[in-house]
C-alpha cells in the first residue's frame, strides 16, 4: 500500500515522478491547476494533448512532461466530471479518474505522484465529498506506486484532504 501525504503547495514543484492534471476532454489546457500545468510544461504539452485526445470523463492519459523541474518526467491528464447534483453518476466518474490515474502511472512505472483536488473547481464537485472519494479510492486501488501526494492549492482544501486522510 503506497504511502499518502496530504500538503499545500504548487503541484508543478513537487519532487515526484509524474503530475495529475485535472484536464478538459480536449487535453489542450485550461484553467486551474490543468493552466498552471500547462504554463509550466510549456506550448508541447498542449501539443502532445491535442495529439491523444479527446479524453473521456473518468479515463486518464499520459504524455512527457516537457519542461517541468525534474524529477517530474510524467504528466497524467484525468477529466473529471461536471457537478450535476450527484445523480449523474459523479461520484464513480470522479473515483475512476483517481484508479485510472494509478493505472496509467503503473505503465509508466511511476513510484511517486502527485494528485490535485480533481473536479472541485469549475466542474463544481463539493469538496468535502470530493476528498473522501479521493482517499477511500487510492487506498482501495492497488497499485506499485510507493507515494501518493495529494497537493491542495488553498488550505481549505488542504484541511479537507488532511480529514478524509485520517478517517479510516
Amino acid at each position: 500500500m503506497p504511502k499518502i501525504e496530504v500538503v499545500r503547495g504548487d503541484i508543478t514543484r513537487e519532487q515526484v515522478d509524474c503530475v495529475v492534471t485535472a484536464a478538459n476532454e480536449s487535453l489542450l489546457g485550461g484553467g486551474g491547476v490543468d493552466g498552471a500545468i500547462h504554463r509550466a510544461a510549456g506550448p508541447r504539452l498542449a501539443e502532445a494533448g491535442g495529439a491523444i485526445s479527446p479524453c473521456e470523463p473518468g479515463d486518464a492519459m499520459a504524455t512527457p512532461a516537457f519542461d517541468l523541474n525534474a524529477p517530474i518526467k510524467h504528466v497524467i491528464h484525468t477529466v473529471g466530471p461536471i457537478w450535476e447534483g450527484g445523480a449523474f453518476g459523479e461520484a464513480e466518474v470522479l473515483a475512476s479518474c483517481y484508479r485510472r490515474s494509478l493505472a496509467v502511472a503503473d505503465e509508466l512505472g511511476v513510484r511517486s505522484i502527485a494528485f490535485p483536488a480533481i473536479a472541485t473547481g469549475v466542474y463544481g464537485f463539493p469538496a468535502d465529498q470530493a476528498a473522501r472519494i479521493a482517499l477511500d479510492t487510492l487506498r482501495s486501488t492497488p497499485t506499485a506506486v510507493e507515494l501518493i501526494r495529494l497537493v491542495a492549492f488553498d488550505e481549505s482544501t488542504r484541511d479537507l484532504l488532511s480529514a478524509a486522510a485520517a478517517s479510516r
